[in-house]
């Protein structure tokens, strides 16, 4: 409970708490210190002039915070208000524990904490007083009420009470007569607390005392100290016992500021109610801070792991510098201290950079573990009204705290390794150029799977070195199988870390790996990543339809220059009188493939023709006049038909559809390798594509043919 004492001092005093009132800003402060820092405020500028007689509603009302910083000077830091002769004009003073805090108008002598006087012999608050938060500095104007106007903290003072006790010396014996021996029991009834030798004389287990109960001094401690729980009072209508949860103003209420006060439009919910519900809130927030300073406490241990390797790997690595150095002539002793130093700076700065971020840890966990003892302690507190005054401000700061360890935080800022290696080969007159260099080879990298994905028939991959890899990478090799478990090949080398690979095999697996490369050689490859490129289209009904449909469009790069691309290359037409060809930009190897074709312009019979290439076709006639493209010409085509074309590769056939109505059984048979959707057409057409389409309800896709070879 040690890291928890922070949470139980004033920031004012920098002492434990004592009778601490709530200000509206949720911190607590000593309502002595809360006297001592108060100043006057100018008459004229009190919000006070303006304030609505009998209308009940105080100046420092919980959705009202902003009304009542008119005089908060917090950017400053000074609490002065220049140009009045009763405004304090010193500046902010700092508390024990380093809070800034306003100085009182008037001087006053120290607090004396063991003699605090009865609230009637206390000199009256001045008009206008202004209180300022010592924390965050937030200003307010006092009401008629003075400080009794802000609630009492009892979960706060009973902590502090609880936290003394646990801290106080061994409790006495009450019947020793000269030097009281320390006590090892209680008894419930008497109230009494014995050593051995007085319970035996004074409290024997014989007769009407045999039925009282006796437990160790410190149960009955606890046991002495509990009390009933205390009903509180309302601040405004003192009479009245705080019975109602404001959920608009976040604070208890008592009936009669629901019937009169300004709390009677709010909604309202039981004490009880609300207290299980914060307490439950404030529970689960516990429980993720929890985690975080489990975590925080494994980090620390490999820290601290760190800092030994380092000093193994810092002595070790010292021993073969100085091993190689003493090998050299005169010459390379002379250079031997030199690289000595500049190992030992280099150890020095990561032994710094590890016990620094283990001093910053060890810091930051301290003031959760005193944040988490101190809600732990606040919980088990059973007044309802005072845990409500202060709840909303502890799940907060439980959020705050357990948000500062996020992401990063407790991550090694170092690594433990010692990159360096001496090289010994150069001849004796350039010994005094020698210098560390870099002569291992990269780590493995590492695949980026977020930003690794397929497309139709292309796969996409990004990778990165290791996050405390510091050795030098000249480039990458990514390689790739064919897609049927056959071996690896390379399809990239260079100093990119993505890479697109583009014409690979529809409804395929692949295996990827990707390594790097220096002076030095070439690391190790990184885990195998397999990717699915996408699957043929089939019939929803189908029983093998698995995938998705292929997607593609008209490809500019590979078509002939006179043709003019539109409406993001799936429109296409030809500046000239001669047949030209345009290709698709993907090509098909596997499965079944259907897509369509819309003629939107087609005058003086332009005789155009579809079908699919080959990657080599000649582009300057009409498609299907050389060996390398299967097509079908001008058959009953006029403006609006639709030419459909299926692909089946499991049978290994090409059928033409014009309106829906196949032309013929089958165009083509015995199909092998790979193909493009292709066409050719003049300047009298213009075509339309239309892909990602399911093939259509007639057709039924057959068996693979066991024959028939991929390229």
């Amino acid at each position: 409970m040690d890291e928890m004492e922070e949470e139980l001092k004033c920031p004012v005093c920098g002492s434990f708490y004592r009778e601490p009132i709530i200000l509206p800003c949720s911190h607590s402060i000593c309502q002595a210190c809360a006297r001592n820092i108060l100043v006057q405020t100018p008459e004229a500028e009190s919000p006070q002039s303006s304030r609505a007689s009998g209308s009940g509603v105080s100046d420092y009302d919980y959705l009202d915070l902003d009304k009542m910083s008119l005089y908060s000077e917090a950017d400053s830091g000074y609490g002065s208000y220049g140009g009045f002769v009763s405004a304090p004009t010193t500046p902010c003073q700092k508390s024990p524990n380093g809070v800034r805090v306003f100085p009182p108008a008037v001087t006053q002598p120290p607090p004396q904490h063991h003699l605090l006087p009865h609230p009637s012999s206390l000199p009256p608050i001045p008009r206008n007083s202004c209180i300022t938060c010592p924390q965050c500095h937030r200003s307010l104007i006092l009401d008629d009420r003075g400080l009794r106007g802000f609630p009492k903290n009892r979960v706060l003072e009973g902590v502090v009470d609880r936290y003394q006790q646990s801290k106080a010396a061994a409790l006495k014996c009450q019947l020793c007569e000269k030097s009281p021996k320390e006590a090892t029991v209680m008894c419930e009834q008497c109230d009494v607390f014995y050593c051995d030798p007085c319970r035996l004389r004074c409290h024997p287990p014989r007769g009407p005392l045999a039925k009282h109960r006796l437990v160790p001094p410190a149960q009955g401690r606890i046991s002495r100290r509990a009390s009933p729980r205390k009903i509180s009072t309302c601040t405004e209508h003192e009479l009245e016992n705080l019975s109602m949860y404001c959920v608009q103003c976040k604070m208890p209420v008592c009936y009669q500021c629901l019937e009169e006060g300004k709390h009677g439009t709010h909604e309202v919910k039981a004490l009880g109610a609300m207290w299980k519900l914060h307490k439950g809130q404030l529970s689960q927030a516990l429980n993720g801070l929890s985690d975080r300073a489990t975590e925080a406490k494994e980090f620390l241990v490999q820290l601290r792991n760190m800092v030994q390797h380092i000093q193994e790997n810092g002595v070790e690595f010292e021993a073969c510098l100085v091993a190689q150095c003493d090998a050299l002539i005169d010459a390379l002793n002379r250079r031997k201290a030199q690289l000595l130093s500049q190992v030992n700076k280099e150890h020095e700065h990561k032994l710094k950079v590890v016990r620094d971020q283990i001093s910053h840890c060890t810091v930051k966990l301290r003031q959760t573990t005193g944040l988490m003892e101190y809600c732990l302690e606040v919980i088990k507190e059973n007044d309802p009204s005072g845990f409500l005054q202060i709840s909303d401000a502890l799940i907060r700061r439980v959020h705050m705290t357990e948000s500062q360890w996020g992401k990063g935080t407790l991550t090694p800022r170092m690594t433990s390794d010692f990159d360096l290696t001496l090289d010994s080969g150069p001849l004796l007159q350039t010994i005094h150029q020698l210098d560390f260099v870099q002569m291992k080879v990269p780590a493995a990298p590492m695949l980026q799977l977020e930003e690794c994905c397929t497309q139709n028939n292309s796969a996409t991959l990004s990778w990165k070195q290791p996050p405390l890899s510091t050795i030098a990478v000249e480039g990458y090799i990514l390689e790739l199988d064919d897609g049927n478990g056959g071996p690896f090949r390379e399809v990239y080398v260079g100093a990119e870390t993505i890479c697109t690979v583009d014409g690979l095999h529809y409804n395929s697996t692949y295996k990827s790996r990707v390594k790097a490369f220096n002076a030095s050689g070439v690391g190790q490859y990184s885990k195998t990543l397999i990717m699915q490129t996408s699957e043929t289209g089939l019939p929803p009904c189908d029983v093998q339809s698995i995938g998705t449909v292929a997607w593609f469009t008209f490809d500019p790069a590979s078509s002939h220059p006179d043709i003019v691309f539109s409406n993001d290359n799936l429109t296409v037409s030809c500046n000239s009188y001669d047949d030209r060809v345009i290709m698709g930009n993907s090509a098909f190897s596997r499965g079944v493939h259907y897509w369509e074709m819309t003629i939107d312009r087609y005058d003086n019979h332009p005789d155009p023709a579809f079908g699919i290439a080959r990657g080599d076709v000649l582009k300057d006639v009409m498609l299907g006049k050389d060996d390398k493209a299967l097509a079908m010409t001008d058959g009953g085509i006029t403006k609006g038909s639709t030419i459909g074309v299926l692909l089946d590769f499991t049978r290994r056939i090409l059928i033409f559809l014009i309106n829906d109505e196949q032309q013929g059984p089958v165009a083509f048979e015995a199909l092998e390798g790979s193909y493009y959707p292709a066409i050719s057409l003049n300047r009298n057409v213009q075509v339309t594509l239309h892909t990602g389409l399911p093939i259509p309800d007639f057709y039924t896709p057959g068996e693979a043919d066991p024959n028939s070879s991929v390229c």
